[in-house]
C-alpha cells in the first residue's frame, strides 16, 4: 500500500511517500521546507519530487493522508485543498489527521507527552498524550501560563514529562518538561496517526481552526442623509 502524506499546518511544508506493509510503515521519500508563507507555491512541486524520488507514479497511490491542523488559516487551507484536489484527480481516499497527533506519533516519546505549536496572539495549540500515546485532551488553544496551570492540575496524573513541537524548547522551562527533537509532523508520523483508519471510509475533511479567523466581512456602509 502506497500512501502520500502531507501537512502545512506548521511552518514546515511536508510531503512524503510511504509504503505500508505487514512489517509497518516505511518512508520511501520526503521533501520538507520550513517556510510559513510558501505552502501554496511549494507543496505541489514537493509532492511530485517525493513521488519521483520514490520511483512511483502518483496513480499508484492507495491513499492520501493530510494534516488538518490546528494551524493558521491560510497555510492550513493550502495543504488541505491540495490533498483534496489530488484525491479527486486520482480517485483516492483522503484521510484527515490532527497535526498534533502526527507530531506525537513521530516523537517516539518514552513517557506522557505534551505537543505545542504556535497559535499566534501569544497562545499555543496543544494536545496532551498519556504514557500509551493516547490523546487525552485537545487539540485546544490557550496561553502558555494557562497550559502550565493545567499541567499542574487536571493533567498532573498523566505522567507527562516531555514536550514536542516547534515552540517546545521556548516554553519547556515554564512547563517543567524536557523538550524533544520533534518540531514538525513527519510523513511517518502522519501515517502512524492515520494508520488505523486506512482501508475504511475517510472521516470528513474538516480543518481544526479552533477559533474564528481575524478577517471579517465589512459592515454595511452607513446611509448618508441629505443635508
Amino acid at each position: 500500500m502506497l500512501v502520500l502524506a502531507l501537512d502545512t499546518a506548521t511552518p514546515a511544508i511536508t510531503a512524503g511517500v510511504l509504503a505500508l506493509a505487514g512489517s509497518g510503515p516505511r518512508l520511501l521519500a520526503e521533501r520538507v521546507t520550513v517556510d510559513p508563507r510558501a505552502a501554496g507555491e511549494l507543496l505541489t512541486p514537493q509532492i511530485h519530487q517525493a513521488a519521483e524520488a520514490a520511483g512511483i507514479a502518483l496513480s499508484e497511490l492507495s491513499a492520501i493522508v493530510t494534516g488538518v491542523g490546528p494551524g493558521p488559516f491560510t497555510s492550513l487551507r493550502a495543504g488541505m485543498v491540495t490533498a483534496a484536489a489530488f484525491g479527486h484527480a486520482l480517485d483516492k481516499p483522503v484521510h484527515p489527521v490532527s497535526t498534533l497527533d502526527a507530531i506525537a506519533a513521530g516523537a517516539d516519546a518514552e513517557a506522557g507527552l505534551l505537543v505545542v505549536t504556535d497559535a499566534r496572539r501569544r497562545e499555543l495549540y496543544f494536545s496532551a498524550y498519556d504514557t500509551d500515546g493516547r490523546n487525552v485532551t485537545g487539540p485546544r488553544v490557550e496561553r502558555p501560563d494557562v497550559i502550565a496551570e493545567l499541567l499542574a492540575g487536571e493533567l498532573a496524573g498523566l505522567g507527562i514529562t516531555q514536550v514536542a513541537g516547534h515552540v517546545a524548547a521556548q516554553h519547556a522551562d515554564l512547563f517543567g518538561l524536557k523538550p524533544l527533537d520533534a518540531d514538525y509532523p513527519t510523513p511517518l508520523g502522519l501515517l502512524r496517526a492515520a494508520e488505523s483508519a486506512l482501508g475504511g471510509e475517510p472521516a470528513p475533511l474538516i480543518p481544526l481552526y479552533l477559533r474564528r479567523p481575524d478577517a471579517v466581512e465589512p459592515a454595511a456602509r452607513k446611509r448618508v442623509s441629505p443635508a
